[in-house]
């Protein structure tokens, strides 16, 4: 027989008097509230509070728990208001006591130690609703089991910026998932984390409020509007698993401004979908927000204005659809909405569609029913914006298969007759497999591995500061890198050893030009910002830093004031420089001297200078005056070939590595594509706006002219883009090994040498912090660094040249 509700409150006193403890008043309270419950033929459940719980408290209620299993108490909830004073050490027994009977556990603004969340996460839980509200976690890593969990609550957690790769693997019931005001951030990580839950049918990064038409928003029943900043106005969405809604049988269309969430689901969603989409593409998010301690303050308000949603009329073609979702009524959708809590994801373009197309089986987002039409419209603007896998593969496909069918391939060929020749279509050219192989390698993971270069090989007493890299262009292993102290340094970026170093004794600042010369590589040119132009031989340089270096292998040229940039030619007989000014330099790399000084090439300072890959005369020139120009030196530059513009100041611009396409970098993500035989606009690139001035955007090509890989001074994405279609590939995330230390990319490059591979210069924001080389695989899955391990520290830098 089960013990019932007096036996248990009695012995919870005698477990007292016997560890010479008072009952704590606030479980008394429980059990009384428990016993009306029951009297009130009322689902029989224990709420405990432990708000005011001390460690003292917990051994007798421990004993309480190891017999709930055998009550009548039917649930067990687990909530806090407050700071807890219970310790961790004690919390987590009492709940993994109560076994099966334990329902709702909502943890908020507790101060547990990170042993209390690596517990939870290692071993599990085995309530049903799991509430971790403003916590303070980066990666959520729930790897134990929570087979009974059905609701997983974690908004104001402004901590959070991602997932773990097996984050959701032991959760095969979780139905709701709500990440309000977090810093989730990119989709593809997301998503593969997401598409691990068979079961989730509704998911909310933000959540949408009616308010009237001056702007001011209703409140809940309680009379706190959403200015509050408090949680009880989330509460009253309506979520699974606190008032589970059928999204296919809403047909209630009495428009109530006292219940205006329930009314929102009697609205067209079509409508809705589209100014939804209309607004996300509108947002943006310019700056690092440092974020602790969340839910009274609404960050979004300083990144960007609230969103307001005006609800249109029906179109006629609107009308019809309408009214066979809501049962042959039509209704007057005129009314106004805004986001509220929203995640920084919301400001991808193409969220939702993103989201709806990733996840088929999905009924709700950001408490928005989606429907039929929803997911078709969601599967064109995926196809459209989006691919799923490199070179447009359509489905994944195992390494081994590919090999295996390889090598049947490979065999026929072998055995045809020697008076035919083999077809030599592009199904069996190995161009198509060693795509086949880079498209499953990388829909393997969506986690690529980035790993930080950590140099050895000479005994220096201090961290390098990079500013600017280049791969070598015939070494696969390879790379220069130039420092803010004027250093500059090769490396072999396979071993991570040090190969030569070059101090600075002086002569340079921080170096912006580096560029490696192709017949002759062991040479390279390196320009400083204070003017000083050099060219090194790195056989003649001193394999040990002895405290003395010469004039050995070294080549010094005539200054170029306020440097930004170095180019040499294709023969390696020429180079140019640029900088703060509106003319470019020509040198001759032979005899050392500088043939001439182009000047007014453009109105403004001209930031970048590249020569073509192939002919050794044609050159760009980007400047901040928007323009790009193409130049011939045969024809003595002083009219351009071309001219082709963007609407703001131009970063940088590079040739495809076949000369058919110059790629031009302006400020704030605008990225395009030009004809080199004409300057014809070919591509713009759709990446949003961040509406920063400083916003300083960089774009190279990666795997030939396949891709191209873009970043921005003020973000830590990487995004990587088809360079003939435009879609989206994939977005990386760049993160630092401490909590709140965010990376931005200062500049990139793809790997000449291996496909989706790249280095990103990354630089802490964060006064005090190091800037650091971080080489990415695509192909390659990620072993994620530990939350634990110490940060490198460095300033961030110059934020111009290439």
């Amino acid at each position: 027989m089960a013990i019932d509700m007096l036996t248990l409150e009695n012995r919870y006193i005698d477990s007292c008097r016997r560890h010479g403890v008072l009952p704590n008043a606030t479980i008394l309270s429980s059990f009384f509230k428990a016993e009306v419950k029951k009297s009130n033929q009322e689902p029989c459940i224990l709420e405990i509070l432990i708000d005011d719980l001390k460690d003292i408290d917990f051994a007798p209620l421990f004993e309480i728990c190891m017999n709930i299993d055998t009550s009548e108490i039917e649930a067990v909830d687990v909530r806090n208001e407050s700071p807890c004073v219970l310790s961790g050490e004690y919390a987590l027994p009492l709940m993994r006591a109560i076994k099966q009977k334990l329902r709702v556990v909502e943890l908020q603004d507790v101060s547990f130690a990170k042993d209390f969340v690596r517990d939870i996460s290692q071993r599990g839980l085995t309530c049903q609703v799991l509430t971790l509200r403003s916590w303070r976690f980066r990666k959520l890593s729930l790897m134990g089991e929570f087979m009974h969990m059905h609701t997983l609550n974690l908004d104001f957690s402004s901590s959070l910026t991602g997932f773990e790769e097996d984050c959701f693997n032991c959760m095969p019931n979780l139905m709701c998932l709500s990440m309000c005001e977090t810093r989730i951030s990119n989709l593809w990580t997301t998503v593969a984390a997401l598409s691990k839950l068979p079961s989730l049918v509704e998911l909310r990064f933000q959540y949408w409020q009616y308010c009237n038409d001056e702007g001011t928003s209703f409140t809940s029943s309680s009379g706190k509007s959403d200015a509050t900043a408090d949680f009880s106005l989330l509460d009253k969405v309506p979520f699974i698993g606190e008032s589970c809604i059928d999204t296919s049988e809403l047909t209630d269309l009495n428009i109530s401004v006292e219940d205006p969430l329930r009314n929102f689901y009697s609205f067209d969603e079509e409508v809705m979908n589209n100014d939804v989409q209309s607004m996300v593409e509108d947002s943006s998010d310019d700056s690092e927000i440092e974020l602790t301690n969340h839910h009274h303050r609404d960050w979004l308000a300083g990144v960007f204005p609230r969103w307001s949603l005006q609800m249109p009329l029906q179109s006629e073609n609107e009308e019809q659809s309408s009214r066979d979702y809501f049962t042959g009524n039509s209704v007057d959708v005129s009314m106004k909405y805004m986001s509220c809590h929203a995640s920084p994801i919301c400001q991808e373009k193409h969220y939702r569609e993103f989201i709806t197309a990733s996840l088929p089986k999905l009924k709700s987002l950001d408490n928005l029913p989606i429907r039929n039409i929803d997911k078709e419209r969601a599967t064109g603007i995926f196809s459209q914006y989006f691919e799923y896998l490199p070179y447009r593969w359509k489905s994944k496909e195992s390494v081994l298969s590919i090999l295996h069918k390889r090598e049947i391939k490979s065999g026929r060929i072998k055995v045809q007759s020697s008076k035919r020749s083999p077809s030599h279509i592009s199904g069996t050219s190995q161009h198509f497999y060693t795509r086949s192989l880079s498209a499953a390698k990388l829909g393997s993971s969506t986690w690529p591995l980035l790993h930080p270069l950590s140099l050895s090989g000479f005994e220096l007493d201090k961290g390098f500061r990079p500013r600017q890299f280049e791969y070598h262009p015939s070494d696969s292993s390879l790379m220069v890198f130039g420092t803010l102290d004027g250093e500059v340094v090769v490396i072999n970026h396979e071993s991570e050893h040090i190969v030569s170093y070059i101090p600075s004794l002086g002569a340079m600042n921080s170096v912006l030009g580096l560029c490696w010369l192709k017949k002759y590589p062991s040479k390279l040119i390196a320009g400083s910002d204070n003017g000083s132009l050099k060219l090194y031989d790195i056989n003649h340089i001193p394999r040990k830093i002895t405290g003395l270096y010469g004039n050995s292998g070294c080549v010094t040229f005539d200054e170029f004031d306020q440097l930004t940039s170095v180019h040499v030619n294709s023969t390696d007989e020429l180079f140019l420089a640029s900088g703060y000014s509106r003319n470019v330099a020509l040198y001759d790399i032979n005899s050392g001297k500088r043939l001439q000084v182009f000047t007014d090439m453009h109105r403004g300072h001209i930031n970048v200078v590249k020569f073509a890959n192939h002919s050794p005369s044609i050159f760009a020139t980007s400047s901040f005056d928007q323009d790009v120009k193409m130049w011939d030196l045969r024809q003595k530059p002083i009219h351009p070939c071309f001219t082709a513009s963007s609407s703001r100041g131009n970063v940088m611009v590079c040739f495809s590595p076949d000369d058919q396409y110059i790629l031009a970098s302006a400020v704030d993500n605008e990225v395009r594509q030009f004809l080199a035989v004409d300057g014809r606009l070919h591509l713009v690139f759709d990446i949003a706006p961040t509406e920063s001035s400083q916003n300083y955007t960089r774009s190279y090509y990666m795997n030939g002219r396949d891709y191209i890989i873009s970043g921005s001074c003020d973000e830590q994405i990487v995004r990587i883009c088809c360079a003939q279609t435009g879609r989206r590939l994939r977005d990386i995330s760049l993160e630092g090994k401490s909590l709140g230390s965010s990376m931005f990319v200062q500049s990139l490059r793809g790997d000449p040498f291996r496909d989706f591979n790249m280095s990103v210069l990354a630089a802490y924001m964060r006064p005090g912090s190091k800037s650091e080389i971080v080489k990415i695989n695509l192909l390659a899955s990620s072993s994620h660094a530990n939350d634990d391990s110490d940060d490198h520290p460095v300033c961030p830098s110059n934020i111009m040249g290439a």
